[in-house]
């Protein structure tokens, strides 16, 4: 982690001197969800390539830039389109731009993504917001001697997603009339999907959806002591003894059409960071 600081910094300078605002809110755009990033106004669009040290996103789904400007008149910083570990990517380099949200001043992570759905009450096109998650990437983003400027060696993880925040995103849902649950997420690193009899091992240790992503994040994000509302668009139902195939297109064709939805929630939490201010 040692090598991470002036990472940091280099990224952090070179987004400042695009867009000299302070951040209040950093977005993260799951697959197919990059609708959220249309409403952002005084936009100020930079590839990941023209970032650095940030990693170029390769999955479907997934625009690969960074768009700076107001959401509901509140500074934020939305990636449109993140990185994963089955891209070939390190852990510590898929969560920098957490760390620049954090150093550019920012104090709330929305985290989303696309998952499959194991909980037999949930549906495709369903919202969960994340009350917990488990790590089973068999990798963690802290790894290797630990920087005390970017925080505590053992971080408590008792609750990585901020409760008062999963409330009112539940509240916000139920406000809009569409069903979100509250339930727990498990990240494995893919890239293929499960087989039936992992389906039955997740759902058995806990898990209600699937995917891969987030957790590293929100790692680095509770590490680096930022607020946390992680929010899942359910894609596909992963029930192991009706199991279907599932294809990337309509993967984000589900994620498409649930995208208002997750963007009620995100806008509101977005109004109510910048509410905090007054």
């Amino acid at each position: 982690m040692l090598h991470l600081y002036d990472q940091i910094d280099e990224a952090t300078a070179a987004i400042a001197a695009a867009w000299p605002e302070q951040p209040k809110v950093g977005v993260i755009l799951g697959s197919g969800l990059g609708g959220v990033a249309e409403r952002v106004t005084d936009r100020v669009e930079l590839p990941y390539s023209e970032i650095p040290h940030f990693a170029r996103s390769t999955a479907e789904g997934h625009a690969g830039q960074l768009v700076c400007g107001r959401l509901e008149g509140v500074p934020v910083l939305v990636m449109e389109g993140r990185m994963h570990a089955y891209e070939g990517y390190p852990l510590d380099q898929i969560t920098l731009p957490v760390r620049v949200l954090e150093r550019l001043g920012g104090e709330l992570l929305v985290v989303t993504n696309a998952c499959g759905g194991m909980n037999p009450h949930y549906r495709a096109g369903d919202i969960m917001v994340i009350d917990d998650h488990i790590n089973l990437m068999h990798d963690n983003p802290l790894i290797g001697i630990n920087d005390e400027r970017l925080g505590p060696r053992f971080p408590d993880m008792s609750a990585p997603y901020t409760p008062a925040l999963i409330d009112r995103a539940l509240e916000v849902a139920r406000a809009e009339n569409f069903v979100a649950h509250r339930g727990v997420y498990v990240a494995v690193t893919g890239p293929n999907l499960e087989t039936r009899a992992e389906y039955r091992f997740l759902r058995t240790i806990g898990a209600d959806v699937v995917g891969m992503s987030t957790v590293p994040e929100v790692i680095v994000a509770v590490h680096a002591g930022l607020k946390v509302l992680g929010l899942s668009v359910v894609t596909d139902m992963c029930l192991p003894d009706a199991l279907e195939v599932a294809t990337v297109e309509k993967i984000l064709a589900v994620a498409r059409s649930a995208e208002p939805k997750l963007r009620a929630i995100i806008t509101a939490a977005v109004r109510d960071a910048g509410d905090a201010e007054l």
